[in-house]
């Protein structure tokens, strides 16, 4: 078997309602993606949420290539970018190819992809994610008593920006979760917006009213000075991860005890290096949690590592004209057998969503920006900016 082509198809649409966080509370509803497409001479395909023009340059690495062979075109692609970096739009054509790859090996071998990646039950637990900055509270206590409602007894929910606002949110999240656990697990994200001292100051004050599992990026990504000594500071732990891209940025957090959850998604390019940071952490008994995607594919690679704690779920309505052979029950994200991811299109469906080139509404800022006072002083939400303002 050989590889032989590739197609991308890009689309864009509006979600359910806005996300948002500290940096950018008013949030939005506009999103954005891309399909990639690689095929094979025996007519079996693979298929990623994902990819950029930069698959063009890295294509012709695999061209020809048994698909097979995952982690040897992982590697030849990634050392392929090495003098730039495993950065920007490359970093992001690599982890869309690889999961498309891995895809296509679970189809190859006619099961699902967890069933490929070696777990025993296609599984893993969840926690509940608003990405909820801009949602009135009647909205958060709608969304977690929803997901309660499915038995999920883990939330997070955005802070950062106003002391009685995040105690009162916090709040109407444990009181949902309540209906699935009498104790909860609950956490916080900050996404970066304060400093070290400031996080710990802040965080200190809500650990006098909540029980909190882990603090989500109370300090910047790459600062492992700054996040241990946060983790040093407060009783919950710190989870990071999400926005750098493999391990070797992932290797100063665990190497200087900065990170107590490791996160990553197929930003840790993809599925072969998501194994690679799983596998590093598990070495330092650290546990990884799997960041949130359309339908939840990532599941499947969840599923097979021995140190997943739980896996986000943002219920927000990211699959317009496709479905993922996936669902909530008893709190556990549930894995079908379709082969592969489990990626279902609806090709007459997706016409209506279909673009040549992304056209995002006026003043969309499409890569969050970082909110004025980040790391020095709070700039609450003017009135209009959130509902709950």
């Amino acid at each position: 078997m050989k590889i032989t082509g590739y197609r991308m198809d890009k689309y864009e649409y509006r979600m359910d309602r806005p996300l948002g966080d500290a940096n950018i509370p008013t949030g939005g509803d506009y999103n954005a993606g891309a399909l990639l497409y690689i095929d094979t001479d025996e007519g079996i395909t693979g298929v990623a949420l994902g990819g950029n023009g930069a698959v063009a340059d890295l294509f012709p690495l695999i061209e020809g290539e048994d698909p097979r062979g995952v982690t040897g075109l992982w590697k030849k692609m990634v050392d392929f970018v090495f003098k730039a970096g495993n950065e920007g739009q490359d970093h992001g054509a690599i982890s869309a190819i690889d999961c498309a790859l891995w895809d296509l090996k679970a189809k190859i071998n006619d099961e699902p992809l967890w069933r490929t990646l070696g777990a025993s039950e296609g599984r893993t637990k969840a926690y509940a994610s608003g990405i909820d900055m801009p949602l009135s509270d009647d909205d958060i206590h709608a969304f977690y008593s929803r997901m309660a409602d499915m038995g999920v007894d883990a939330g997070k929910i955005k802070v950062g920006l106003d002391m009685d606002a995040d105690l009162r949110r916090i709040g109407i999240m444990n009181d949902c979760l309540q209906k699935a656990s009498s104790r909860p697990y609950l956490c916080i994200d900050s996404n970066e917006y304060w400093s070290p001292k400031q996080a710990i100051r802040y965080i200190g004050e809500i650990e006098e009213h909540f029980r909190l599992t882990w603090a989500e990026e109370p300090a910047r990504r790459w600062d492992y000075r700054g996040l241990r000594k946060v983790s040093q500071g407060i009783k919950a732990a710190v989870a990071t991860g999400e926005n750098i891209n493999g391990m070797p940025d992932f290797m100063a957090l665990i190497a200087n005890e900065a990170v107590d959850v490791v996160e990553f998604g197929t930003s840790a390019t993809g599925i072969t290096g998501g194994l690679h940071v799983a596998h590093m952490a598990y070495g330092f008994e650290l546990p990884v949690a799997m960041m949130n995607c359309p339908g939840n594919f990532m599941a499947h690679l969840a599923a097979a590592l021995p140190n997943h704690m739980m896996m986000e779920v943002v219920d927000v309505g990211r699959t317009p004209f496709f479905t993922v052979d996936t669902h909530i029950e008893d709190g556990w994200i549930h894995i079908g057998e379709t082969p592969g991811i489990g990626l279902t299109i609806d090709k007459e469906k997706a016409k209506q969503f279909l673009v040549d080139e992304y056209n995002p509404p006026p003043g969309r800022v499409r890569l969050s920006p970082r909110r004025q006072g980040a790391g020095l002083y709070l700039v609450p939400p003017a009135p209009g900016e959130v509902a709950w303002k």
